[in-house]
């Protein structure tokens, strides 16, 4: 089961990705997330509670990636479990995954105005 909770706070969006994305069906869902926030110039995917990630999940992360570079949007991976980063580690190496520290999410949190909660 996968779960995405979009937070829109002006340019900022913060995607709390939940549960395992194993399956094309999460990453379908965990696309479709990102991609509708067009507007967004910062989108941060939460992985704090993602348990698992495979082959599919993987390559959407890479796939969002080049979306993100093409649409002049800065996609930055915040927080995952050792297991996830391993895998992430492997799969980034022509382009690695930018990663956000916990300073730098508590500085864009007081950076982003404005706060919508939509479950995706």
């Amino acid at each position: 089961m996968f779960n995405a909770y979009i937070e829109i706070m002006g340019d900022l969006v913060i995607v709390e990705c939940e549960g395992r994305i194993v399956r094309s069906e999460a990453a379908f869902q965990l696309r479709d997330a990102v991609t509708s926030q067009q507007s967004a110039r910062l989108i941060v995917l939460d992985l704090s509670e993602v348990s698992a990630i495979e082959g599919g999940g993987l390559g959407m992360l890479v796939f969002l990636q080049h979306w993100a570079h093409d649409q002049d949007v800065r996609l930055k991976l915040f927080n995952p479990s050792h297991l996830v980063r391993e895998r992430l580690e492997r799969a980034s190496t022509l382009r690695p995954f930018e990663m956000a520290t916990l300073d730098e999410l508590i500085a864009l949190l007081r950076w982003g105005d404005g706060r919508e909660t939509l479950a995706a």
